[in-house]
């Protein structure tokens, strides 16, 4: 008996969540939108949408945002107070899902990054061809950026996260999943950080099919100053206390 074909992707929409992202966002604004021109170039009969999610933000994010997105129909923004990049995430996917009807969520399919990062620009393009080989949900990996972080400590995170197929891995800056699989493991907790490793948890616990890859990888910011408790940039910053142990030994 042959295995039911997954249905083709006919709508995608990328969510952004931001919170005082001002020095990042235009280049994540920018990238998104040559991301989505390859996507219809290449698939004119798919619509895609970007959301950016402001989130409490303070600065001159959502100005920059607005400046950014004018004139492209593609893109909207919404403000909400919300202080999770989890509940951030949620909120734009499921304002997404709510203009469809309920039989579209198996050919809708949502990627997810961050306002301190940049997209490649075949990187819907390969969500979508891998979707349609079958994955429920993309786990891609990412790079901080080297103009952005000490060189020692991104010698250190490359030592720990080679870049390679079937990578352990799981970054909200770089994840794609179908949309029923989104609703049925739950949709993206409420945290401020690993959000994005509890939600594919439960995607794998439903037996939907994950794929990771490092065919859509993803720069990031380098900055060691974290906003989520544990999040990225925690991370680079413990690495970096790491070092001297690590040169010593």
């Amino acid at each position: 008996m042959t295995e039911p074909q997954p249905q083709c992707i006919r709508n995608v929409v990328v969510v952004m969540p931001a919170h005082n992202e001002e020095r990042h966002i235009g280049k994540a604004i920018a990238a998104l939108k040559t991301a989505t021109d390859a996507l219809q170039r290449k698939h004119p009969d798919i619509t895609a949408s970007i959301c950016v999610v402001l989130d409490s933000c303070t600065d001159r994010t959502a100005d920059i945002t607005s400046a950014n997105m004018a004139g492209d129909p593609r893109f909207s923004a919404v403000s909400v107070k919300l202080h999770s990049t989890g509940a951030s995430r949620d909120y734009g996917i499921r304002a997404a899902m709510d203009r469809l009807p309920p039989a579209g969520a198996t050919s809708l399919w949502v990627a997810t990054t961050d306002a301190d990062s940049t997209v490649p620009e075949h990187w819907l393009v390969r969500q979508v061809e891998l979707a349609d080989a079958g994955a429920d949900a993309i786990l891609g990996s990412v790079e901080p950026d080297p103009d952005d972080v000490d060189p020692a400590i991104l010698r250190r995170w490359l030592e720990l996260h080679p870049f390679r197929e079937d990578h352990p891995h799981i970054y909200g800056a770089n994840l794609g999943i179908r949309a029923s699989a989104y609703v049925a493991a739950g949709g993206f907790p409420r945290l401020r950080a690993h959000e994005d490793r509890l939600l594919v948890e439960r995607v794998r616990r439903h037996g939907f099919v994950v794929t990771a890859t490092d065919t859509t990888r993803v720069v990031t910011s380098g900055r060691m100053q974290a906003r989520a408790p544990e999040g990225f940039a925690a991370y680079l910053r413990a690495l970096g206390s790491e070092l001297p142990a690590v040169a010593g030994g």
